[in-house]
């Protein structure tokens, strides 16, 4: 890396994140973002008002605590308030995460492909970073994760749902895993989709917490309480490691308005789950239909679906999907749906049975529907691509 200033030489070493693209536009279609896993429904009743009257004295800093706040997570978690770390965002505590256990000469664990930010923070902080490849069915690979851990290693990281390919981590397999993991290597658990989950083995980290204290469970109200633009996320860990994370959060990183918004959604929490639950049953009808028409769909768990697809399809989809003005999240070994309102879906549903579609096509409504017979299509899209 050349610069005329005193940069730090591992800035030449960081992976570029990338956001999702917004919508490209095409006459005589509504635009839709499918490509940032935002969550498409509109705010509950009360999330407005909560924010707006938070913001009433805009020259005053928030709570640096976030004490309101931190209440009630522990309340609804069932722990104490002092194994609660707010953040702005699941990221920041991510990021958190890595600052308290990285640095030079120590190693952090992780799968891959799976949330962009791992990479990234190992990185900044000058570990090993020893990226583990998915299994075809994109899920976590953990023997070959505890293969990896050495004395060296401070921090793994662990993704449920898998975001980008899909699946939950399942009780006994995590169980497994911990038996390998040193007691004094922390665990991060992301859990940033784990709402829209309804594999009735998926692994719940919070209970998993109780019996394994070096687990550090992280969440956020970005996805499914729909509050990814006010940036609040937690963390619960052991009070030794939360009172850590602490120390290297940024103070005040948590606005006004996103901790009363926060509450209010916590507070309405049966209906953020009952809405999460309606997303994800049209996650599976569509999911399927892609899988109809030949699409290579791992199990989804999160609000979007993963088609995998090597680069040069991929790159066709995306660009089909954004001539019919949907964006879509491309990367390697695929391409990543979020799911949103039916048009939107049908759309990408359409462009599948055009350019990937073996045995079936689609009608109208962009839903599978059975092929005639003679209709041929392209191979089934291929396994996820190892990355680095």
């Amino acid at each position: 890396m050349s610069t005329r200033f005193s940069l730090r030489s591992a800035l030449g070493d960081f992976p570029a994140y990338v956001p999702g693209k917004p919508p490209a536009g095409a006459p005589g279609l509504t635009p839709f973002k499918l490509s940032s896993n935002e969550h498409h429904l509109p705010p509950l009743p009360g999330i407005l008002d909560v924010i707006a009257a938070a913001g009433e004295v805009p020259a005053s800093y928030p709570d640096p605590k976030a004490t309101g706040l931190v209440g009630d997570i522990a309340a609804y978690a069932e722990v104490d308030t002092a194994e609660v770390v707010p953040g702005a965002g699941a990221s920041e505590v991510l990021s958190a995460l890595t600052n308290i256990t990285l640095e030079a000469g120590t190693s952090v664990v992780y799968p891959w492909p799976s949330f962009e930010m791992y990479p990234i923070l190992a990185s900044a902080r000058g570990a090993e970073k020893r990226a583990v490849p998915l299994l075809a069915d994109g899920r976590h690979d953990f023997p070959g994760m505890a293969a990896q851990i050495d004395d060296t290693t401070r921090l793994v990281l662990l993704c449920s749902p898998n975001n980008p390919t899909g699946p939950s981590i399942r009780r006994e397999e995590f169980e497994g895993f911990m038996a390998e993991v040193p007691p004094n290597v922390l665990v991060g658990l992301d859990e940033a989709y784990w709402e829209f989950s309804t594999d009735a083995e998926a692994v719940a980290g919070v209970e998993a917490y109780r019996t394994h204290p070096n687990l550090v469970v992280v969440r956020t109200f970005s996805k499914a309480h729909g509050l990814a633009g006010l940036r609040v996320g937690y963390g619960i860990a052991d009070p030794e490691v939360a009172a850590a994370l602490r120390q290297v959060v940024a103070p005040f990183g948590v606005t006004a308005g996103a901790q009363a918004a926060a509450r209010e959604s916590l507070a309405r929490v049966d209906e953020v789950l009952v809405r999460a639950k309606e997303i994800a049953a049209v996650r599976d009808r569509f999911a399927e239909d892609l899988r109809r028409l030949g699409c290579h769909v791992p199990d989804a768990q999160g609000n979007y679906v993963w088609i995998a697809l090597d680069d040069a399809d991929a790159v066709a989809f995306e660009d089909a999907c954004a001539s019919r003005a949907v964006a879509i999240r491309r990367l390697q070994g695929g391409v990543r749906v979020s799911i949103g309102p039916d048009e939107a879906l049908d759309r990408v549903t359409a462009v599948a049975a055009e350019l990937l579609g073996s045995g079936e096509t689609a009608d109208d409504s962009g839903r599978a529907a059975a092929a005639e017979p003679g209709d041929s299509g392209r191979p089934a899209a291929a396994e996820p691509a190892d990355a680095d």
